[in-house]
């Protein structure tokens, strides 16, 4: 019986999610649901100094927001135990050894080692301490980080779902630490227990952890566990093939919600297919993504991002979105005047110029005054239909000898104090009269 399909997105909650998080999430969780599989929502809060609830909170909103709901969630904090048993278990395997070299000691034996031409790779010095040299060591006050030793020679190989075949030789790679100094474990060890605990079947993550994922391999081993499957994303850039570590890459899921103002599938629209071989599309719902996902489409190469894009599908999409979808956004918009409107739109908030044209106060453009003083007198008898502005625009064009954008944009200026907008046939019924007729006047009303 092949086993069901579970999955895990793991932050950190020491700051807001990202574009990059946030894209990990996305293909984890497409994957997770085309598969009927489980998603979990792990939290690597065992970084104690700069983890807070507060992070935590905020990232299950953003989560939220964009549609990635969770079937199970744990924190990593409450699993400490868990943790050391598995430190104790390799430890008296003899797999996990300290060492005492000081940052500045690892950082000269690494330099010699380039200078001699050899791979900077740890010499498993901890390996040779004596009981003497230990207790030396801690009479100094030094504290012991703990390696994990690789069981060598050795070379790591999978089919990685994206990537394809991928070899490693672990005899180019030092062993990793996976306790510091001061007991707190990095994330490896954590990582690769929950991993087993949680019985996870797939990993996705970039392309950058391939490495870390070679070494996982033989931890999983040591703990009893089964390698999960691999999946290495290429990594994102900005347009122009700049690295996301600085603006764009830090540009929170936050801001673009709260300051920003998108809509949340335009982020799952770009994310999703960013670095495929499908065309991005403006999406109105997660469930083509769903239907669609397919790791084949990804390419090795890598995937560009550029937050123009997301204005752009953010538009397209709210031009096709109906009005019950976003009504209880929308304080005091009609769903006449959303329909009227939505195709003018770039972001929500843009509505609230419309509806300002409607209930007013806005300061009309009046450049000939005599002009909108005749187009005022001319104005059709109450109450306005759709036929109204047709018939406006033919008295005025009759009485003015106007036509074309003479005869147009004045009137939609002194009307909306906009050069551009909603078709006037369908926004004018919608203003009060005595509003139009004041605003030809010229008063801001």
């Amino acid at each position: 019986m092949t086993k069901s399909v579970k999955v895990r997105f793991a932050p950190s909650p020491t700051g807001l999610l990202h574009v990059g998080n946030i894209r990990t999430a996305l293909v984890n969780w497409l994957f997770c649901r085309q598969q009927g599989g489980t998603f979990l929502l792990r939290l690597d809060d065992t970084d104690v100094g700069r983890s807070t609830t507060a992070f935590a909170e905020a990232i299950e909103k953003d989560l939220t927001w964009l549609g990635l709901n969770w079937d199970e969630k744990a924190r990593q904090s409450d699993r400490i135990d868990r943790y050391n048993e598995a430190v104790d278990k390799l430890k008296a395997e003899g797999r996990l050894y300290p060492c005492y070299e000081t940052g500045q000691e690892l950082d000269l034996k690494r330099k010699i080692q380039l200078g001699q031409g050899k791979p900077p790779v740890y010499d498993r010095a901890g390996l040779n301490l004596s009981d003497a040299d230990i207790a030396a060591f801690e009479a100094e006050g030094r504290k012991a980080h703990w390696r994990f030793k690789l069981a060598l020679p050795a070379r790591v190989e999978w089919n990685d779902l994206v990537k394809g075949p991928l070899s490693f030789d672990l005899a180019a790679l030092s062993d990793p630490i996976l306790i510091r100094e001061n007991g707190s474990f990095l994330y490896t060890l954590p990582s690769v227990v929950d991993d087993i605990d949680f019985e996870i079947t797939h990993i996705m993550r970039g392309e950058d952890h391939a490495t870390n994922s070679a070494v996982q391999a033989q931890l999983f081993e040591a703990l009893g566990g089964k390698v999960p499957e691999y999946a290495h994303f290429s990594l994102l850039t900005g347009a122009g093939g700049e690295g996301l570590s600085k603006r764009l890459g830090t540009a929170s899921i936050q801001s673009y919600r709260d300051e920003e103002g998108l809509e949340a599938m335009s982020i799952n629209s770009l994310l999703a297919r960013l670095g495929s071989s499908e065309s991005i599309e403006p999406m109105l719902s997660l469930e083509p993504l769903i239907t669609g996902f397919d790791f084949g489409k990804y390419s090795r190469s890598t995937a560009k991002f550029d937050p123009k894009d997301l204005d752009v599908l953010n538009a397209k999409i709210l031009h096709q979105t109906d009005y019950d979808v976003v009504s209880e956004r929308l304080e005091g918009v009609s769903e006449t005047l959303w329909n009227i409107g939505r195709g003018n739109i770039n972001k929500l908030n843009d509505i609230n110029v419309l509806l300002s044209i409607v209930n007013g106060p806005l300061e009309p453009i009046i450049e000939d005054e005599d002009f909108a003083r005749q187009a005022a007198d001319l104005l059709p008898e109450a109450p306005w239909d759709e036929t109204s502005w047709k018939v406006w625009t033919t008295a005025v064009k009759e009485a003015t000898g106007a036509k074309g954008r003479a005869l147009f944009m004045p009137l939609r200026q002194a009307v909306t104090g906009m050069d551009h907008g909603p078709e006037m046939g369908s926004l004018l019924p919608l203003i009060d009269p005595e509003i139009v007729k004041a605003r030809l006047q010229g008063k801001v009303v």
